[in-house]
Parts: C-alpha cells; sequence; structure tokens
C-alpha cells in the first residue's frame, strides 16, 4: 500500500510532529511519502533524516491557486493508493487534488479544530461551509478526541464520514529521568532546588501564556519554563520584563531534537496548559507521561476520559490558575506515577487504526477500526483500556 500525507507545512507543532511518530510506527508495507504545501521546517529535515521522501510544494499563500496542479501532478505521478491530508489548508487542497488525480481513497485527519475556530482563523460561515464542501470529496475525516468527533457533527459532518482515532505518544520517549533534569536544569542555569512551572506550545495568543507569566510572577521563587516558538516570543518577554520577572522566565525556543522535550520536561515540577480551546492535547499527555502533576484549561485527551484515569490532571478555569499554582507550590515539587490515561494513547495503538481506515477506504466499509464501537460517542467507547485487550 503506496500512501501520500499532505500537510500544510512542516515546522514543530502537535500535528507535524504527530505526523512523524505515527510514521515511524506504521507497518513497512505500507509505504509512505510526504507532501508538504509550505514551511519545510525542522520536521521535513526529520522525517528525511528518517528515510521518508519530502516533497515541498512552494505554496505561497492561502489562495495561491498554482499549488493545486503541482499537487495533482505529485499525486498522479507517485501512483498512490491512499492520499492522507492534516491540517486545514491541506485538506482543502489535498481532497481536491486527489479527485483530479483519481485517488479515491482520501482520509482527512481533524487535528485543530476548535470550537469556535480553526488553527486559529474563526468558523466563519465561509469556512465552515469550505470545509464541508471539501470534507465531501473525501473517503471520511478522522478526529483526534470525541471532542473534535462531537464539533465535526456540529459542523454538519455524517456520523458514518467520521472516525475517531486519537493522537498518540511513545510513553517511554517522556519516562522521567534524574539525569536529564539535572543535566537540562544545568544547560539552563536554573539550580537544582528552584522549583519550575513549564508550559509546552506555540506561543500564540490563544494559549493564554501571558496569564500563566502574571500568575507565576505572583509566586516570588518561582521559574518558568516555556517550550516553543511563535509570534508571541517578544511580547511574553516583554511582559516578563514589564512584571520584573525576566530573570525567572525563561523561553527555550521549539525542542527540535530527539529526547530534548523529554528533558525539557524531566527539568520542570509542574506543567500548565492554560490555553482554554484545544483539540486534542498532545503536550499535557506527554506530561502526565513525565510524572509531572499538571494543570489545564482545556485538553480533550484527558477531560473526555473517566477522572481515575489521569488523577494528575486538574482542570480548572483560567481565573482560578493564580490560586492553582499557589496551592500546588505549597505542596512542592513530586513526579507522580504514569496514569493510565498515557497507555491508552500508546501511538501503536493509533497506527494500528490508521492501516484500518487506510483498508477500509480502499475494500470497503465493512471493515471496522480495532478498538472502535460503532458510531461511539466517547473516548471511553473508542479507546478500549489495556486490560481490556
Amino acid at each position: 500500500m503506496k500512501v501520500l500525507h499532505v500537510i500544510t507545512g512542516l515546522g514543530i507543532g502537535g500535528a507535524e510532529q504527530q505526523l512523524r511518530l505515527l510514521l515511524s510506527r506504521l507497518p513497512a508495507e505500507v509505504e509512505c511519502e510526504v507532501a508538504t504545501l509550505t514551511n519545510p521546517g525542522p520536521v521535513a529535515e526529520a522525517l528525511r533524516a528518517d528515510g521518508v521522501d519530502v516533497t515541498h510544494l512552494a505554496m505561497s499563500g492561502n489562495r495561491d491557486l498554482t499549488v493545486l496542479p503541482r499537487l495533482t501532478s505529485v499525486i498522479r505521478d507517485g501512483c498512490y493508493d491512499v492520499v492522507h491530508t492534516h491540517l486545514y489548508r491541506a485538506g482543502v487542497y489535498g481532497r481536491i487534488a486527489a479527485r483530479l488525480a483519481g485517488v479515491r481513497a482520501v482520509v482527512a485527519t481533524e487535528h485543530s479544530l476548535g470550537a469556535t475556530q480553526i488553527e486559529g482563523r474563526p468558523l466563519t460561515f465561509g469556512t465552515r461551509a469550505l470545509y464541508r464542501a471539501a470534507e465531501r470529496l473525501g473517503t471520511g475525516t478522522v478526529a483526534v478526541s470525541a471532542t473534535v468527533e462531537r464539533r465535526l457533527g456540529g459542523l454538519g459532518v455524517p456520523a458514518g464520514r467520521i472516525h475517531l482515532v486519537p493522537n498518540g505518544i511513545d510513553p517511554a520517549a517522556f519516562r522521567f529521568s534524574a539525569t536529564a533534569r539535572a543535566t537540562t536544569r544545568a544547560r539552563l542555569g536554573i539550580p537544582e532546588d528552584a522549583y519550575v512551572v513549564g508550559g509546552v506550545g506555540r506561543l500564540v495568543p490563544a494559549k493564554n501564556f501571558d496569564d500563566l507569566i502574571t500568575a507565576v510572577a505572583a509566586l516570588p521563587g518561582t521559574r518558568l519554563l516555556l517550550v516553543g516558538d511563535g509570534p508571541e516570543q517578544i511580547p511574553l518577554l516583554r511582559l516578563a520584563q514589564d512584571l520584573g520577572v525576566q530573570d525567572r522566565v525563561r523561553l527555550t525556543g521549539a525542542a527540535t531534537a530527539d529526547g530534548e522535550l523529554a528533558g525539557l520536561l524531566a527539568a520542570m515540577d509542574l506543567f500548565v496548559s492554560p490555553s482554554a480551546e484545544e483539540s486534542f492535547g498532545l503536550a499535557l499527555l506527554e506530561a502526565l507521561a513525565a510524572g509531572l502533576p499538571a494543570l489545564y484549561a482545556s485538553c480533550p485527551a484527558v477531560a473526555d476520559l473517566p477522572p481515575a484515569e489521569a488523577p494528575g490532571a486538574r482542570r480548572i478555569a483560567l481565573h482560578e490558575l493564580p490560586a492553582a499554582l499557589r496551592e500546588e507550590r505549597r505542596a512542592g515539587p513530586r513526579r507522580l506515577p504514569v496514569p493510565a490515561a498515557v497507555e491508552r494513547y500508546h501511538i501503536a495503538r493509533t497506527a494500528e487504526r490508521v492501516v484500518s481506515l487506510y483498508e477500509a477506504a480502499l475494500y470497503g466499509a465493512d471493515r471496522r477500526i480495532p478498538g472502535q464501537a460503532a458510531a461511539a460517542p466517547a473516548a471511553e467507547a473508542a479507546v478500549p483500556h489495556p486490560a481490556e485487550k
């Protein structure tokens, strides 16, 4: 089976890194290549190092229609059995190009659908209409969480076209290491006895990292480690300076090297995700795999499960963040057992379900994705507990 993955860009981001992880776990008989519309960034380099062919289509903007014939030619010349798109722009152009090239098995993964926006753009009437029109050109759409599944239904996507296949992680890659903690803290100049709050994600307004900086500033002696890059980098640094805590706030940039994020998580004592609108919450799941206690405003990966599955993660409203930080600071640094929620989202399970989805797209809808009940309304029905296997 030959599959082309079409993605909007390959800079550092959750969808981009999820694609790389997925490709590393698909079986050898599934031959995968990648086409990126824009930005062949660090993830493109990493994919090529993994032995994956990456084609850059040099799209100049959202309305650059010249990319359509180029992508159509790539698909036609490659003789692909399946086209799998990732992210909104790639979903629109990729589905159209696949149809023009004669490929009927077209799968799209919906990574970033919020309640009011998609990938930072408002869900206007026009955006919703374009989404529905493009979605009909494919075989079906993958929702990465039960929350996204419900949102797709709200957009008007028929339930029979939605397939719940949660994102996955490699839990072993984030296992806590005292050596990595000491090494990372020494590299960043963080004292061994400092209490460190951490966050991971794109530095964009929707992530609410400004609220996290403000809350940390009110806790003397507490440090903040933010991992990621984006347009809000300078405003966030300016805010830290205005609050007089620039010496306690460290922005590391994106974690691009293999193992770098695991070391940064090891250096933290508390993980906070203040974003109020997430589609999955991959970073928080990785933090739980590292044994960190966590506070979050939105994380469907955890919120869609019974509370006992992730006892170290606590949901809060954004206005509760300062008080929650003070409470966690009083509790002090600690490492927790890796919760069951982490094993539920093992990347091996995600890969198995994706292969079954490809087979269903190629050979008929009677094939069912392993672990997914018909019209499962929530992740509990769709993702079995390890003991159920």
